[in-house]
Formats: C-alpha cells, structure tokens, sequence
C-alpha cells in the first residue's frame, strides 16, 4: 500500500511541480525560493499522504503546504532583516489567496510564461537557462535533463545550482520582458518549450512511451506566444511543428501502451483539428520574407508526413532537401542523423550507411540509442542480420524509457530469426 502511495505522490507530482513552483515564484519574487517551498511541500506529502490518503485535490494541498511554509521563511527573515513592513507585505500578498482549490488555477498561462521568461534570462549561460527551466517548469529529474543534452548529471546538477544563484544575486524580475529584450530572451524560450513538448511525446525515461501533459502544456505555451507575438515567424513555425506532431498522439501507441513507429501508424487516427492549427500555423510562417529558421523547417519536415495520404507516398527527397538545409543554419549530430534516416529512403540503405558510420566515428552521439538504433535498421535492409542484432542490442542497453527497449529487443529478435536465411546467401 506504502509503495502505491509513493507511485500516487510522485505521479501528482510530475504534473503538478511546474505549475507549483510558477504560482509560488510570482509571489516570492524568486524562483530559487519558490522550488525550495515547493519541495517542502512535497517532503509534507510524503510523510503525510500515506497515513491520511491521498487528497481530494492534491494541488490545492501542496500549494497550501507550500504557503505554510513561506510564512515560516519569512518569520526568519524577519529575525535578519530590518525591513518588516516590506516582509509583512509580501507575507500578506503570498497568503491573499481567498479559494485555495483554484490557488493553482489562477494566473496560469501567465505564470508559466513569467517563469520561462525568468529562467532564460541572459545573464545565464544558454546551457543553463534551458536546464533550469526543464527541472522547474517539467520536473524533470537532473538525471533526464542530462540524458536530453548528452552530458553527465553532476554537469547538470551544477548548472541548475548556479542559475537559482545568479538570477538571485542579480534581482532579475519575474515577468515576462518586453520590446528588445523579449526578442533578446526568444531562442531559448522556444528551445525550452519545445524541449518540454518532446518529453511529452517522446519520454527520454520511465514506463510510459509519451506524457501527453507535457504536450499539452508545450501546445498551450506555444499558442500563447504566438499571440503575444504574431510577426515572430518562428514562434509560428514551433507552434506549427508541435501541432502537426500532435496530430499524431492517437495513432503513436497500441492498445497496451507499446510505441508504432511513424511509417506504421494508421493515418485515419491523426487528429485533423491539429493538422489544420499545425498547416494554418506553418501558412502564417511562410508569409515572412525572412530565410526560413529551423522551427520553420523542422515544420515543413513534418507537413511533409501530413500531407501524404499513406506512408509511400511520403515525399523523402524534399524531406531530405529540408534536413539540409536546416543542417546548414543550425548544425547538429542529431540534425545529421535526421538526414540519414531521410537519405536512406530516398536513395537507399547504402547511401545513408556512410553517413551513420561518420557519426559513430565522429564520437558525439556515443550514448545516444537512436543512432544505433537508425545503424540496425539500415543493416538489417542490407541483409547484414548479424550485424543489424549487434545495433539493436546495443541500442536497447542505452534506451532508458521501458518502451522503447522493448521495441528495440523485438526488432534484435527479428534480426535473429532472419539470420539462417541471410547467412546461407
């Protein structure tokens, strides 16, 4: 029962940590102070919830918790510092909050996108910026976010300690800027909400092959900022690109939770109220004079796959043309595995093998399963089953998310009852 409560609490948690810590960090003013309330009220849960049960709104309590908690951070403070009438009014706005049950309702949108803003700020690296957002805004572990970047954790761990430290030391206000400055803050925004969206369709770890919360969340994040900023061609091209993969929620599982491949899906299950926001979206980003930036191409990619009506009808050289141009305005090893995987379907496996044996020479992918994973696949079309085993196997040793390893054991188990008869050839 101790351990149901426990899978209870941290599944409440991972949906409503972000939202918690947003709600709390417009009223402290400070997002380091806000998470650290806000895992007060978690460590309140867990050793509460197990003997009271779980409440009827977990939110409201942990929000009630927290703000429990501020006020007690805040009768210390008071010990230190002669401001008290400063204190007793920030005491008094963070407990202004007359229906607890929609103290995390109110603001939301707001919040969330105070707390994006807030967190990239550029008085922090790129790197930390995006990292501090995704433990703040997603949840994620520090052991996640690493995996999302390819670096080791204690890098991570470091670098969300010294972000929490350097917009404290810097007095950076918990808004959402304006003019100049928003524009100056809008990359890394886009990263992150797009970082956010593809845990939610994609999770790097865990049971469950998607968190469709996490989508949601990114989508409504999204829609915001294109009408907080409709000349943005690439606030529309992310909106675009996020939609249009969204379409596909439905189709990307089977009915026990095991992950179809995009070729595979049935294309009647794509939901056609997101392809028509996505295609609308990519339409307003098009309109722009400006050279197409890579959310805009990234879309364009994915209108490719909407727009065919089965899986051969799939337009791969114009797909691969995309993966190049995006590989020419923000070059990346996963960019280059995305063209792989492009070139091998418009030209053939042995055109794109070189281009995936580059990449394993070149090092920069090692922990990454999906460059095994693409290698495997285009063995195997090759009839190289040994070999395309070998990639398998070792691609289902770096996956972390349950799922994924057990499609990649499955298609290692299909290399292996296709050897006899690849062998004898």
């Amino acid at each position: 029962m101790a351990a149901d409560v426990q899978k209870t609490i941290e599944a409440v948690w991972r949906i409503e940590s972000p939202r918690l810590i947003a709600a709390l960090a417009r009223r402290t003013r400070d997002v380091g102070t806000a998470e650290d309330l806000a895992q007060e009220a978690l460590l309140a849960a867990l050793e509460q919830w197990p003997d009271d049960g779980i409440p009827e709104n977990p939110g409201a309590w942990l929000m009630a918790a927290a703000k429990r908690r501020a006020v007690d951070h805040y009768r210390r403070q008071a010990l230190h510092v002669r401001k008290q009438e400063q204190i007793a009014r920030e005491k008094n706005a963070l407990l202004d909050t007359p229906d607890m049950d929609s103290a995390l309702d109110d603001n939301f949108g707001d919040d969330m996108l105070r707390l994006i803003f807030t967190s990239c700020h550029p008085v922090l690296s790129f790197e930390a910026q995006a990292a501090l957002a995704l433990r703040l805004l997603v949840g994620l572990t520090t052991g996640e976010i690493a995996r999302a970047f390819l670096v080791p954790e204690a890098t991570i761990a470091q670098r969300i300690v010294r972000a929490k430290k350097t917009l404290a030391d810097s007095r950076v206000p918990y808004e959402v800027p304006r003019g100049d400055e928003l524009r100056e803050r809008l990359a890394a925004v886009l990263q992150v909400i797009y970082l956010i969206f593809n845990e939610g369709y994609a999770a790097t770890a865990g049971d469950d092959w998607m968190r469709p919360a996490l989508c949601e969340d990114a989508l409504r994040l999204g829609r915001m900022l294109e009408e907080l900023l409709p000349d943005e061609p690439e606030v529309h091209g992310l909106a675009a690109l996020m939609e249009i993969q969204a379409s596909r929620t439905a189709a990307r599982i089977d009915a026990t939770g095991a992950p179809i491949l995009l070729l595979d899906q049935n294309r009647t299950l794509w939901n056609s109220l997101f392809l028509h926001r996505g295609l609308a979206a990519l339409e307003r980003a098009r309109q722009s004079p400006a050279t197409p930036g890579p959310y805009e191409l990234q879309a364009q990619i994915a209108a490719c796959h909407a727009r065919a009506l089965s899986a051969d009808q799939t337009d791969w050289q114009r797909i691969a043309d995309h993966y190049v141009q995006l590989a020419a305005i923000s070059p990346s090893p996963i960019v280059s595995l995305n063209l792989a995987v492009a070139v091998s379907f418009a030209h053939g496996p042995a055109a794109a093998l070189p281009l995936v044996e580059h990449l394993e020479q070149n090092g920069a992918l090692a922990n990454y399963h999906l460059l095994p994973s693409v290698h495997g696949d285009l063995l195997f079309k090759l009839g190289r089953c040994l070999e395309a085993r070998g990639q398998f196997e070792r691609a289902a040793a770096l996956a972390e998310n349950r799922r994924e390893r057990e499609l990649l054991l499955r298609r290692a188990l299909a290399c292996g009852r296709s050897l006899p008869s690849a062998d004898s050839s």
